[in-house]
C-alpha cells in the first residue's frame, strides 16, 4: 500500500498551469487520507472558479495511479482565504485585481489621434471585426468614458454581466467582447461627468477587473488627446503598439504628431498611421474627390518616421451602419488590407509601463 509519503512525492510533479510552480510547494494539498485501494484529499485552489482546475484534478489523480493503477482517487475542491492566497502571489501580486491573473492576451494595440472627429472611433471598431473576420479572438476597449460610442456602435444596450473572477464583458453577433462605461450607464446619453483620477481608476477597472480571458488582440479606443485617460492607458498597460488615425486637414496633421511625440515619449511602437475620411468616391463616376483637401498622409507619416498604412474614404454607409448599431456588416473590403498590415507589424513583446 503507499504511503502518504509516496503521495506527497507523486504530486509535486503536478504543476499550477498558471503560477509555474508544483501543488504541494504552493500548499494546495491538504489533508490526504488512505484506505485499503482509495485515496481522498482535498485541494485548495486559489479560486474556485478556476478555468483550469479540471486540467489540475485530472493531473492530481493520473499523478497518484502513477504509484499504483489500481487506486481510486477522490479529489474535494476548496478555496484559499485571502490570506493563503496574499502568500502565494506575494505582495505585489496580491493587490493584482483577480480576473487580470486569469487573463491571457498576446497583442494590444491602442488606437490613437490626438484629435477628436477625425473618426477614431470608427478605426478602431473596424480593426476589432477585420481581425475577428480573420478568425481572431478579439476583445474592444472603449477607453473615450467621456464620449463613449463604441457600444451604439455595435448594437449592445444590455449590462455585462459578472462572475466570481469579475466582470464579464458583452459580446457582439459576431463575437467580439466588448466593455464600454455606456454599457454601465442607466441611459446612454447620460454624461459622465467627472474628474481625472476617477476616469483613470475606471480605466483600470476595465483591464484588470474585467475578464477578457484568452485574446489573441484587445483593441483600445483611446479618448483623443493626451489627457489622464490616454495616459492612464499608456502607463499601466503593457501595449503592443499605437496605430495613429487623422484627416486631411493640416491642423489634424498638427494634433496627431502631438499624441505621437507621447507615444514616443514613454517607448510605446508605434505601427503606423491611417488617414481616415481622405476622400470621397463618387457613385457615378468612381472619381475621388478630396472634400477635406488634399491628403497629407505621406508627408505626415514621414516627419514621424512610420509607415503610412492606408487611407480611408468618407463612406456614408459607414455612418449609417454606425448609427443603426450595425457596424459588423459593414464591408471591411477597404480596411482588410491595413488589418493585414498591422498584424504584419505588431511585435510580439508588449512595452513596459511606465509608473
Amino acid at each position: 500500500m503507499v504511503t502518504e509519503e509516496e503521495i506527497r512525492n507523486a504530486l509535486k510533479g503536478v504543476m499550477d498551469p498558471e503560477l509555474g510552480r508544483n501543488i504541494v510547494e504552493l500548499g494546495m494539498v491538504r489533508d490526504i487520507r488512505l484506505s485499503d485501494d482509495q485515496v481522498d484529499l482535498t485541494l485548495a485552489l486559489t479560486t474556485l472558479d478556476c478555468p483550469l482546475k479540471d486540467r489540475i484534478v485530472g493531473d492530481v489523480k493520473s499523478a497518484i495511479r502513477g504509484l499504483d493503477g489500481a487506486l481510486i482517487v477522490s479529489v474535494e475542491l476548496v478555496e484559499m482565504s485571502a490570506e493563503e492566497r496574499a502568500k502565494i502571489f506575494g505582495k505585489q501580486q496580491a493587490v493584482r485585481p483577480l480576473a487580470e491573473q486569469f487573463n491571457e492576451i498576446d497583442h494590444v494595440i491602442a488606437v490613437m489621434s490626438g484629435k477628436g472627429g477625425v473618426g477614431k472611433s470608427s478605426v478602431a471598431a473596424l480593426l476589432a471585426i477585420a481581425l475577428r473576420g480573420q478568425g481572431e479572438r478579439v476583445g474592444l476597449l472603449d477607453a473615450d468614458l467621456t464620449g463613449p460610442s463604441i457600444p451604439r456602435m455595435f448594437g449592445l444596450h444590455s449590462v455585462p454581466g459578472s462572475s466570481p473572477l469579475g466582470m464579464l464583458p458583452a459580446v457582439s453577433s459576431s463575437g467580439i467582447k466588448v466593455i464600454s462605461i455606456n454599457l454601465l450607464l442607466s441611459r446612454e446619453d447620460e454624461a459622465v461627468i467627472w474628474r481625472g483620477p476617477l476616469i483613470s481608476r475606471a480605466i483600470k477597472q476595465f483591464w484588470g477587473d474585467v475578464l477578457w480571458e484568452k485574446l489573441d488582440t484587445l483593441v483600445i479606443d483611446l479618448p483623443p488627446g493626451t489627457s489622464d485617460a490616454t495616459l492612464t492607458v499608456m502607463q499601466s498597460i503593457s501595449l503592443s503598439g499605437v496605430l495613429l488615425v487623422t484627416s486631411p486637414q493640416d491642423l489634424a496633421g498638427m494634433i496627431v504628431r502631438k499624441a505621437a511625440r507621447m507615444a514616443q515619449h514613454l517607448n510605446i511602437p508605434i505601427l503606423g498611421l491611417i488617414e481616415n475620411m481622405s476622400y470621397i468616391q463618387c457613385p457615378h463616376c468612381g472619381r475621388r474627390i478630396e472634400v477635406f483637401g488634399p491628403s497629407r498622409a505621406e508627408e505626415t507619416a514621414r516627419a514621424l518616421g512610420v509607415p503610412l498604412l492606408g487611407r480611408i474614404p468618407l463612406d456614408p454607409e459607414l455612418a449609417r451602419r454606425c448609427d443603426s448599431g450595425e457596424v459588423e456588416s459593414y464591408s471591411v473590403d477597404v480596411f482588410a488590407p491595413i488589418a493585414a498590415k498591422v498584424c504584419a507589424l505588431v511585435p510580439n513583446a508588449k512595452s513596459k509601463p511606465v509608473f
